[in-house]
């Protein structure tokens, strides 16, 4: 298993409740996130920057 930190660029969302969903989904794709937290936010693109840590499990050769 390894850790990797990642930054992700997401897309507002009408509630927190959602932000947070699509943020966790996003996440997933690159692994199982350990933490994760908004750094930024640009409201006029409507975009808020994600870094985060994440676990991968390593393929065993």
């Amino acid at each position: 298993m390894t850790t990797h930190f990642i930054t992700a660029e997401i897309d507002l969302q009408e509630t927190p409740t959602e932000l947070e969903q699509v943020i966790t989904a996003e996440l997933q794709t690159q692994g199982e996130p350990l933490r994760w937290a908004i750094t930024s936010v640009d409201t006029e693109q409507q975009k808020a920057t994600v870094e985060a840590v994440v676990t991968k499990v390593s393929a065993e050769l």
